[in-house]
Formats: C-alpha cells, sequence, structure tokens
C-alpha cells in the first residue's frame, strides 16, 4: 500500500508539472503566425521569415513546433490534427500522448495483478489512444462534411445563378450553413484574400477533408477556370450524383450492418474474455505468460497469446474486406 500511494502521489506531480509546463509554454500566443494559422493551412502556406520571427518571439512552444515543422517524420502528425480539426499543436499532442501512456501502464500495473508485461502492453495501448481520438474526429468530421455537400452544392449552384462570383458564392457558402462546411469554405475564402490561388486554397481544403465527393467537386472547380464553361450546370450534375451515391451507400451500409457487427465481435470478444478472467481468477490466466518450464525463448503461453492475436486482427480484416463495398 505504501508503494502504491508513492507511485499516486509520483502520478500526481508530474501531471502538474506537465500542466504547468503547458500553460507556460502556451500563455504568450498572440503572434502573426497564430492569425494566420486560422486560415491558413500550416502544411502548404509558409509565413515570410520577417514576419515569423515577430510571431515566435520569446515562446518556446512556437519554436519547438517550427523546429519539428521541418522533419517529415511529424508532418503526419501535423496532417492528422489538421484534419481533425482539433486545437492541439504537435507539441502538446506529443506531451498528450506520452502521458496517456503513462496512466494507461500505471493502471494495467496496479489492477491488473501488478503485471510488468500487461503494464509494457498498457504503455504502448496508451500511446496509440491520442491517435486512435484524432482519427475518430477526422472521420466524423469529414462524414458531417459529406453529408452537407449536397445542400452545400444546391446554395453554390442557385448563388451563381444569382449572379454571384466564384468566391462571392463560397462566401454565402460560409454565411448561410453550419460548420464543418461552413468553416472550410470560410477559410477557403481567407486563404485566398491572404494571397493564394483559389486553386491552392481549394488543394488546401482538400487536404484537410480528404472526401472523395470533395475532390470530385474541386476537380470540376479547376478544370472550369482553366478551359471555362457553365460552372452552375457542372455543379448541379455533380450534385445529382453525390446524392444518389449517399443514398446508394446508405443501402449498402443497411445491407451489411451485421457484417460489420460480427468483426467487432470478432475483434473485441477475446480482450473481453481474457480481462474478465483476469478479473475473476488472475492466477488461472496469468500461467499465459509465467515464466516456467519449458521455456524456449520465450513462455509458451506467449506464442499462443501471438498466434490468437494475429488470427483474430486476420479475421477482422477479412470481415472489413468484405463488407466495405466501394460505391
Amino acid at each position: 500500500m505504501p508503494t502504491t500511494f508513492i507511485v499516486i502521489g509520483l502520478v500526481i506531480a508530474f501531471l502538474m508539472i506537465v500542466g504547468a509546463g503547458m500553460a507556460l509554454l502556451t500563455e504568450g500566443r498572440r503572434g502573426v503566425d497564430q492569425r494566420l494559422e486560422q486560415y491558413v493551412s500550416s502544411t502548404t502556406y509558409e509565413i515570410p521569415e520577417e514576419l515569423a520571427e515577430v510571431a515566435v518571439g520569446p515562446d518556446v512552444a512556437e519554436r519547438f513546433d517550427s523546429l519539428m515543422s521541418r522533419r517529415g517524420f511529424f508532418q503526419p502528425i501535423r496532417e492528422r490534427i489538421s484534419r481533425s480539426d482539433v486545437k492541439l499543436r504537435v507539441s502538446e499532442y506529443l506531451v498528450l500522448t506520452l502521458i496517456s501512456a503513462f496512466l494507461v501502464a500505471v493502471f494495467f500495473y496496479f489492477f491488473l495483478n501488478r503485471n510488468l508485461p500487461l503494464a509494457i502492453l498498457g504503455f504502448l495501448l496508451g500511446l496509440r489512444i491520442p491517435r486512435f481520438y484524432l482519427g475518430y474526429a477526422a472521420t466524423r468530421r469529414v462524414n458531417a462534411f459529406g453529408d452537407q455537400l449536397s445542400d452545400t452544392l444546391n446554395l453554390w449552384v442557385n448563388a451563381l445563378r444569382s449572379g454571384y462570383s466564384v468566391l462571392q458564392s463560397m462566401e454565402t457558402i460560409a454565411t448561410e450553413l453550419p460548420p464543418p462546411v461552413s468553416k472550410e469554405f470560410e477559410r477557403v475564402v481567407q486563404e485566398v484574400r491572404l494571397g493564394l490561388s483559389l486553386e491552392q486554397a481549394l488543394d488546401n481544403m482538400l487536404a484537410r477533408v480528404p472526401s472523395e465527393d470533395l475532390d470530385l467537386v474541386v476537380t470540376a472547380v479547376k478544370i472550369q477556370r482553366e478551359v471555362g464553361g457553365n460552372l452552375s450546370e457542372i455543379l448541379d450534375n455533380i450534385s445529382f450524383t453525390i446524392r444518389e451515391r449517399v443514398r446508394i451507400k446508405g443501402e449498402i451500409r443497411t445491407l451489411t450492418a451485421q457484417g460489420r457487427i460480427s468483426g467487432w465481435v470478432v475483434g473485441l470478444l477475446p480482450l473481453v474474455l481474457m480481462f474478465v478472467l483476469l478479473g475473476i481468477n488472475p492466477s488461472y490466466i496469468s500461467e499465459l505468460w509465467a515464466w516456467e518450464p519449458p521455456i524456449v525463448f520465450l513462455p509458451c503461453g506467449w506464442y499462443m497469446l501471438g498466434i490468437g492475436a494475429i488470427a483474430t486482427i486476420a479475421g477482422v480484416i477479412f470481415i472489413r474486406k468484405i463488407v466495405d463495398i466501394e460505391v
């Protein structure tokens, strides 16, 4: 018990230190970089050096993020954060990842029979939790954008037929429709006002919202600006196509619901049963990773767990491939 209290105290002290550090790092963010980043994607638009120096100033977080942005290793992290529209910097994301891994490892160790292999497994699982959340937020945002895209195109077509220009019609969309569509089109308008071409601004929006339907719209707008044509008629045809695709996808999703549920059951049932048995009879299930003879490099139970994990993952992948029907 004293050891448990000491570890809990250390965890609380660690979290307090990290929270205070993050508060100090984020206190001075009032520069030009922050104001431009609200409207311009940091992965595609570079701020002039003289403005960047004024924006960074003494802010350590700004300098750290600027240093990491030059490394290709951190570029996928910046893209995931941008797609999920979570208000985090790369440094803050890395700190949250370490905190999550540490807390999950401590939980696994002290609440699951003080087992070191399970603590290591919890640490690895905790490293993935922030990434899972960003993926979930990005998927939800893309789905919400796709649900609004048909209404967006209808409003865009009506604005063009009323005599508005392409940029003015985008301003109408940003004003009349709810997020995330309004926010994305507002960013496109702001990027054009800051000096980017419309094609670059649309490409930035497509990078933030990787949707096949939006890709079709962006391609149509770019082609129309190069070769000409009736953009309102083109967007009207695209809107009809998108509505039909959404209807067909809904029908397919209904028909494949049983298969998707089977995939969740196949993937989660072994883990749930393992934790249930671990809570009911820890000594019984702990024999799987106990270091007892015969041992060939690793305990025999580890081989069984590895084979079971591989078979479970393979089953989930096969089920997802079966129910994933392209439209």
